[in-house]
Order: structure tokens, then C-alpha cells, then sequence
């Protein structure tokens, strides 16, 4: 294995020593793409949780994982910077996925990941025709849509991508300003309203289709203009989504997130299938440096309940 950055050897040890045991290598094996919950890796090992607790706390000594607190959830991720990073994502190339119980693991956890996008999607769908209302709840859209014009008033856009586009409104903002638009939106019903809307405002140089942000099926270096409005806390994996985008993007083209600050209203998790409660500045500079993109100073907008951030970055 090849480690960018050297290593002290007593880390190594460690290292191998917390993989040395079948559960905890399961549980690494878990963490190819994405974060899990405490919850969900019981429910995918059948195992106690006070069992799979004391595993992952070992793995999060050795550096190989990392542990944060939102609310009353506890994530757990790949370690993604530093040594400690390089060093996991050595250890997985090692892993053999093929084998039966890491593909029983796998399976299990793509029921999960399955049960959690049902209950978006039924989400998406029950609250299509309301959906700019609910995103203008806590800060006033057209304060966001004014910023966003603002920190793209230097840019010529020839080819822009609205990622997660829900009724197409990011479209319509932006339609004098581009050359071509694309929108993209899981959710059926989203899309069939994104498209009257366009229909009606004659955007005929927009479009809408159905696809995932983490394969978004476009061609390296397409795209001028990248926007992720307020998509990244129903993300089972933001960085991976982010990885997606920055291979779509043209030297100097820009990304722009748009997402809640941390916060703590828990009952948007069961109300409106949040996934994250929010994301630090830090952490989201992190996941778009390291694919490559130079970040700038993020934005701030307070809200009534929530405030929102604008993260922006350029492909350099």
C-alpha cells in the first residue's frame, strides 16, 4: 500500500491491529461510500449496540473512522484527511468485498439505503406543488436568488446543471444568463411541475430529467456553472455527490451549495426526511478541496429558525 504522507509506525500497528477482527473489518468494509449511524450498522450486523459501539470506538483510535455528534445522532465516516486517510483508504483496497458475509453486510445495507429513499421520495411527492414554499420556511428565497446572481455576475455561463431542481425555479432564475440549462431531480413529480413551469416561461433552452446526483450520466468537464440548492442534507454521502459534480466542471467553472448551518430541530429528520442537521463551514470546504476545487469564503444568511450558508468553489 502507498501512503502520501509517512505514518508513525506504532499508528500503523494500531491501524491493523483495530482491522485485525472480523466485525470490525465488516464494519470498515460498510464505509466504502457514505456515513452510518450507530442504528444502522446494528440493524446491518445484528449485533448489540453496546458490541458495535465498543468496535467502532476502536476503529475511531486508530484514525481509520471518524465520529461526530448532530443532535441525538451519532455519524460515523471514513477517516477522509490526513495519513489517517490515505492509510483507510489503503486498508479498503485490500478488502475482499466478494466474500459472502461482506455481501450479506452489503445487502443489508442497501435495504437500508433503499428504505431511507422511499421516505424521501414519498416526501418529495406528497409536497411537490409546495415545495418553494417550504424552502423559503426559514430564509427568504429571493434574498438567496439575489446572492446567487450576484456571485456569478462575472461568470459567462454557457452550460449550467441545477442539481436536485425540484419545480425548476433555480432554472427560471437563472435562465437570461445562461446558454443552456439542465435540471436534475429524482422525484417524478418534481419534474412534471419543473416542467410547466419551464414550459410556461418559453425556457426552452432548459431541461429537466430524472437522475442521481451521485451519477449524474453528464460528460467530464461540461458544465460552467454547478448549483446544489438546499439537496445536500437529505445526502447519504455529500462528499460523493460533490466528487460527482467537480468531474462535470470546466476549468474555472464554479459550484455553488447552498445548505442549512447547523442546527437543532430535530423533527425535520421524520417531518421532512433530513438526513444531516446542517453542515459546518469547515466541513463542507473539506469535502470540496479534496476533489480538487479551490473554496472561497463561505456566506451567511440568518434565518427565522435556521440560518443558511453559501459555500462557493472554483475549479482551477
Amino acid at each position: 500500500m502507498t501512503i502520501d504522507k509517512e505514518i508513525g509506525f506504532d499508528k500503523i500497528l494500531n491501524a491493523l491491529k483495530a482491522v485485525g477482527e472480523e466485525t470490525r473489518l465488516r464494519i470498515l468494509a460498510l464505509f466504502q461510500t457514505g456515513e452510518l449511524t450507530v442504528t444502522e450498522l446494528v440493524t446491518i450486523l445484528r449485533q448489540s449496540q453496546p458490541r458495535v459501539s465498543r468496535h467502532l470506538r476502536l476503529l475511531c483510535e486508530a484514525g481509520l473512522l471518524e465520529r461526530y455528534r448532530e443532535g441525538t445522532w451519532i455519524f460515523y465516516r471514513l477517516a477522509e484527511v490526513g495519513p489517517e486517510g490515505d492509510l483507510a483508504r489503503s486498508i479498503m483496497k485490500f478488502i475482499p468485498f466478494s466474500e459472502q458475509i461482506l455481501q450479506h453486510d452489503a445487502e443489508r445495507l442497501a435495504e437500508i439505503k433503499q428504505e431511507r429513499q422511499g421516505k424521501a421520495s414519498r416526501y418529495f411527492s406528497e409536497n411537490a406543488e409546495n415545495w418553494d414554499k417550504i424552502r423559503s420556511l426559514y430564509v427568504s428565497e429571493n434574498d438567496v436568488e439575489n446572492i446567487l446572481l450576484n456571485v456569478t455576475s462575472d461568470m459567462k455561463i454557457n452550460d449550467f446543471l441545477d442539481v436536485g431542481t425540484g419545480t425548476g425555479r433555480i432554472l427560471e432564475v437563472f435562465a437570461n444568463r445562461i446558454g443552456r440549462g439542465t435540471g436534475i431531480d429524482l422525484s417524478r413529480e418534481m419534474l412534471a411541475i419543473a416542467r410547466v413551469n419551464l414550459e410556461k416561461q418559453n425556457l426552452h433552452h432548459c431541461q429537466v430529467r430524472q437522475g442521481d446526483m451521485y451519477d449524474l450520466a453528464l460528460a467530464n468537464g461540461s458544465m460552467d456553472l454547478i448549483l446544489i440548492h438546499q439537496v445536500l442534507h437529505f445526502a447519504d454521502d455529500p462528499s460523493s455527490a460533490l466528487r460527482e459534480t467537480s468531474r462535470l466542471l470546466r476549468k474555472d467553472g464554479r459550484v455553488i451549495v447552498v445548505d442549512f448551518a447547523p442546527h437543532t430541530l430535530e423533527y425535520l429528520r421524520d417531518e421532512q426526511a433530513h438526513r444531516r442537521l446542517g453542515f459546518k463551514d469547515e466541513e463542507v470546504n473539506m469535502w470540496l478541496e479534496n476533489v480538487g476545487l479551490q473554496t472561497k469564503p463561505v456566506i451567511h444568511l440568518k434565518g427565522t429558525k435556521i440560518d443558511l450558508s453559501i459555500w462557493v468553489a472554483h475549479k482551477v
